[in-house]
Order: structure tokens, then sequence, then C-alpha cells
């Protein structure tokens, strides 16, 4: 049994405790919520996320563990395991309707989304091409952006070719973009891509956007257009705006909100699961949401500048940017102010691969917290 204390209480002293606690309170309220929204519609929602919870937590503290430069060392694995896992979509790919995705692979009763497991193994793919590139003083060289550039289409292609999942690929735009800023690409290249990204634009707008999709992006800003009667693509943003603003200061009450419990918002445990939360827990509810995930992100944020280690700096900055990604765009889109793309809320949404990425992924950051100290820990355990 000591030996067993001793790993306890070493984890306890190395890891980052802060981001396991808000990492389990976030965890926790997204807990809470699945069991008020999914009451009406299936018993095994609650199961499934604790599980995935648990199965979360235990990554957490195994990535604790992992040396980032140990599992970078392997980018040719990492890629070949992200597109044998994106491509078996292409084979058992399911979906709703509803979503116009088809961006999960089943087992009996529960789903596995590649295109969120995927994110953590693409986010240090593209942290080592930098981090090398940088070493050898390449970075700005066309040859080294070309590669990077590569390997990321290939993984964002393969995500919408094989699901129409663009939600999740504008995603991965983010994390790519802020890392490359992060690794100090030069500004030339930025403004290269978004003026090749433009002349692009018609092409990709006309030919590889189906008209729902166009209709989500623009419902926004040009709703009399797009759904002059409300009652199509603004269905869903407009019931959530109602709930939010139902909910008031302090809520109806967890359990009680007339319009999340009468379960008319198609996806509301999972996409809408903010405007449940302002419904039942009010203003205040909304305001710790947001407050969890600022706290979440500014420590991935401070253990990556902290960490002696551009790896490990860029790592952190992938990881941030995917939080500010999803956080901005559900909380937009359940505002109404942004399009409907099908975004989860990081840690609250109901989702097995949304936890348990998000969990993985802190214990990532976590790994890289304790990377500072490896000699006391060879010490500790020789």
């Amino acid at each position: 049994m000591k030996p067993f204390f001793r790993v306890v209480l070493h984890f306890f002293r190395e890891a980052d405790i802060y981001l396991l606690v808000l990492s389990i309170l976030g965890s926790v309220y997204g807990i809470v919520m699945v069991s008020s929204v999914g009451r009406n519609l299936s018993s095994n929602l609650l199961a499934v996320q604790i599980g995935a919870t648990v199965i979360g937590l235990a990554l957490f503290v195994l990535f604790s563990y992992i040396d980032i430069d140990i599992i970078a060392d392997k980018p040719r694995i990492l890629f070949i395991f992200s597109v044998i896992l994106i491509s078996t979509l292409f084979l058992f790919g399911v979906g709703e309707q509803e979503v116009g995705s088809r961006g999960w692979i089943r087992f009996w009763s529960i789903g596995i989304q590649p295109a969120e497991i995927v994110k953590v193994p693409f986010i240090i793919i593209i942290a080592r091409m930098i981090s090398i590139s940088k070493e050898r003083r390449t970075l700005n060289n066309v040859s080294s952006l070309a590669q990077i550039m590569i390997v990321a289409l290939i993984l964002l292609v393969l995500i919408v070719v094989s699901s129409d999942d663009v939600g999740s690929a504008l995603v991965y735009v983010v994390i790519l973009l802020t890392m490359l800023f992060v690794g100090d690409v030069k500004l030339r290249w930025f403004l290269l891509g978004g003026g090749i990204l433009a002349a692009l634009t018609p092409l990709i707008w006309f030919n590889f956007l189906q008209k729902y999709q166009r209709d989500r992006i623009l419902a926004p800003f040009t709703p009399e257009t797009v759904d002059p009667g409300r009652q199509g693509v603004l269905w869903q943003p407009d019931l959530s705006v109602k709930a939010i603003a139902s909910g008031g200061f302090t809520g109806q009450g967890l359990g009680k909100g007339r319009i999340t419990q009468a379960s008319v918002i198609w996806g509301q445990h999972t996409d809408f699961m903010f405007s449940a939360v302002g419904e039942e827990l009010g203003f205040v509810g909304c305001l710790l949401v947001m407050l969890l995930l600022v706290l979440i992100i500014i420590r991935c944020i401070y253990v990556g500048v902290k960490s002696n280690n551009p790896l490990g700096l860029l790592v952190c900055s992938g990881i941030a940017a995917m939080l500010i990604a999803q956080t901005v765009e559900n909380i937009g889109m359940c505002l109404g102010v942004l399009p409907v793309i099908g975004i989860t809320l990081p840690f609250l949404s109901y989702g097995g691969s949304s936890i348990v990425t998000c969990l993985a992924a802190m214990g990532i950051v976590s790994g890289i917290k304790m990377r500072p100290k490896p000699v006391r820990f060879r010490t500790t355990w020789n």
C-alpha cells in the first residue's frame, strides 16, 4: 500500500490541482444539467455522461504522468491514427437528419465522435511540426509552412467529406491559426492566406456548402431573407433566446424550466445546453458557466507560458484555442448572434466524446505543468 500512497501523494503535489478542481466542477455542473434536461429524453444519458467523466478523469491522471515530448515524438503514428479514425465515418458514420451531419460511429448504444477525439492528436502534431521548424529556423519558409498546411488540410477535408461536420472543421481552423500565431509565423503569411481564402470563398460557398449550411451561416445576419417565417433554421435559436430570457436573474429552478422540460429545442442537451442553464439557473448560472470556462482557459495559457518548453506552450495554446472557439460559438448560437453549426459547450454539454476529450486535454496541460521537475520525479520512483 505504501507505493500507492506515494503515487497519490506525488500526483497531488506535482499535478495541476487547480485545473483538476476546475475541470471537476465543470464536469459536475454538466452532469447536473444533463440530469435535468435529459429526464424526458432518454434514461441512459446521465449514465453515459457520468461514465465518460470517470474515463476522462482517469485520462487526466494518466496524461499528467506522460511527458508530452514522448507523445509528440510519434507524429506519424498520431497522424495515421487520426486518419483511420475519421475515415471510419465513410463506412460506419451515423447521424441525425436535423443535424445535417453523420459525425458519429456507434457501438450498441454508445456513439463516438471522431472529430472530437482527433482534436488532441491534431494539436500535438501541429505543435511538434511548428516547434521543430522553429528549432531549425525554417518556420517561415515556404516548405515548412506547406508541410504544416498539407497535414492540417488532409484532416480538415476528411472531416468535412466524411461527416459534413463544418462546425468541427472551423474549430480546427481556429486551433491551427492560433498555434501558427503563437509560433511566430510572420504576418505576411496570414495576409497571404487570408487573400487566398477570400478568393476561394465564392467557390467554397456555391460548390462545397449545401443550402442548409449556407442558410445557417446567413440566418443571424439576414433573418428576414433566409427564414422570414422563423420556422426553419431560426426555430432553435429563437426558442433558445426565449428560454434564456425567461430565466431572469436566478432562473425558474432546476428541472422547472418550461421550455427546457417540454423538450421542444432539438439538441438542447448537447448544442443548446447553455439555453437550459439560462432558463433554469438564470443569469447567475450562465455567469458561473462562463467564469469556470474562462478560469480553465486562463489556466491553460498560464501553464503554457510558464512551461519553459516551446512545445508545451504550443500545445497549451492549441487547447486554449479549442476551448475558446467552442465556448464563443456555442454561447453565440444559443444567444442567436452566431450561426448554428453544431458545437458543444466544453464540459457542460452532453456527449461522451466531448467530455473525454476535454478532460484528456486538461490532463496533458497538467502533465506540461509537471515537466519542470523531471529530476525529482525520477529520483522518487527509481
